[in-house]
């Protein structure tokens, strides 16, 4: 039974007949529109990576940035509308805040997921409010639970992971991901890696200019959430190219 257009989809608050709500749908269209995201994670941390679109040449390098602290301890990698993205990160913060002033140590990721995300689904049930228009994945280290990566999308689902993706190149970035050894690979080896992903499903034809973004979580970085160092960076990004126009060279030379 089709429901387009009948009037199903003017508030959050109303299922259509065959058991859909349009509003969440349109809102998860808002993040397939967006640069792609992914996070991974391998046996000593989490490394995340976003393909951020640099829509103008006037615009500042590092400006817009779609990866947060949230924690010491935890990062947060965004798809969507940037906009309802940092209104989430300033909710997940303060979780993480009032969690700490309460109990006297880090919030455990599982915890903090569970939280942002029953606020996210909220904003699915009332007609006064539109669902938020983003996707973001969580990502920690502590000594005791080790790595951990959650993602939460616009309807309100929490789900873990050892890699997984958002945006609009999600589904080639998920085949990427599901060839990689993970489990059996250092932050350090995992940076390459996710660059490379990030290289071979941007999309040259629609968007020409993007940023990489890489951050990390785990050992190396004793449990706290920063950036991948420059150097690592720019070595990371040239190891990606390289290995782009291998394959470019392998294709040309079978045809």
């Amino acid at each position: 039974m089709s429901s387009i257009g009948t009037g199903y989809d003017l508030s959050a608050s109303t299922f259509s007949p065959d058991g859909r709500v349009f509003q969440v749908e349109y809102a998860m269209k808002a993040v397939e529109n967006s640069s792609t995201a992914i996070g991974i994670r391998c046996k000593d941390g989490v490394v995340f990576g976003v393909e951020k679109l640099v829509l103008s040449k006037l615009y500042e390098e590092g400006s817009n940035k779609r990866i947060v602290n949230i924690d010491r301890h935890v990062g947060m990698a965004v798809a969507g509308l940037l906009a309802d993205a940092r209104s989430l990160s300033e909710v997940a913060r303060e979780e993480a805040s009032n969690f700490r002033s309460n109990y006297g140590h880090d919030i455990p990721l599982k915890h903090l997921s569970d939280r942002v995300a029953m606020y996210v689904h909220a904003y699915t049930l009332y007609s006064a409010v539109r669902p938020f228009g983003c996707s973001f994945i969580l990502g920690s280290y502590d000594a005791d639970d080790g790595p951990q990566l959650y993602m939460v999308d616009p309807s309100g689902i929490s789900h873990g992971y050892w890699g997984c993706a958002i945006g609009k190149a999600k589904q080639a970035a998920k085949t990427e991901i599901e060839k990689l050894q993970m489990k059996d690979m250092t932050c350090r080896e995992l940076v390459k890696e996710v660059a490379k992903i990030i290289y071979i499903v941007h999309d040259e034809v629609k968007d020409k200019a993007f940023e990489l973004e890489l951050s990390w979580v785990g050992e190396v970085t004793n449990g706290r959430h920063v950036l991948v160092p420059k150097d690592l960076r720019e070595e990371a990004e040239k190891y990606a190219k390289d290995s782009l126009e291998e394959e470019d060279d392998s294709d040309e030379d079978n045809m």
